[in-house]
């Protein structure tokens, strides 16, 4: 693990840095890709790493916040949205334009729009998990009442095994 610097690594800190936390981001020499991978670089279980997933319901763009051993189902998300219209996953491009964050990289909070974001209710299973911090390469721990406070998402079961 090493420790790196970058624009979007600078508005996931203030973001939290805003609501109180000071948080340690963890660098990799190459993207982890994975939940498996990342869990496997950070020493933890896989259903700690938060896969942070942008996708389209309707006409707009929800960050979808899954632990690394589910997946997200996407009817499942369309219904906590209030079934405004059918969940898809958003391109590279939207996911740049509506987080201000590459798809990989995307974290919880620190978003450039006021985009919704949904928590699986099995996230809670942990008093605390591991989360993009801006970019694909890197991951900080947060605690599930810091990520609650801080993300203000709407929780919901929107995942399957």
């Amino acid at each position: 693990m090493i420790t790196v610097m970058s624009t979007s690594i600078e508005r996931v800190r203030g973001a939290a840095r805003a609501h109180g936390l000071e948080i340690d981001v963890v660098a990799f020499p190459d993207a982890v890709r994975t939940a498996p991978q990342a869990a496997d670089a950070v020493g933890c279980e896989v259903s700690r790493i938060v896969k942070s997933l942008v996708f389209l319901v309707g006409d707009e763009h929800v960050v979808a916040l899954v632990p690394g051993d589910r997946r997200l189902d996407t009817s499942k998300l369309s219904t906590a949205r209030g079934g405004t219209g059918p969940a898809k996953r958003a391109s590279l491009d939207d996911v740049r334009a509506a987080t201000g964050f590459v798809a990989g990289g995307t974290p919880p909070f620190g978003h450039v729009s006021d985009i919704a974001v949904y928590a699986d209710l099995a996230l809670r299973r942990h008093d605390a998990v591991w989360a993009a911090a801006g970019t694909p390469h890197t991951v900080f721990e947060i605690t599930i009442e810091d990520l609650d406070r801080i993300a203000r998402p709407h929780w919901a079961d929107i995942s399957e095994v």
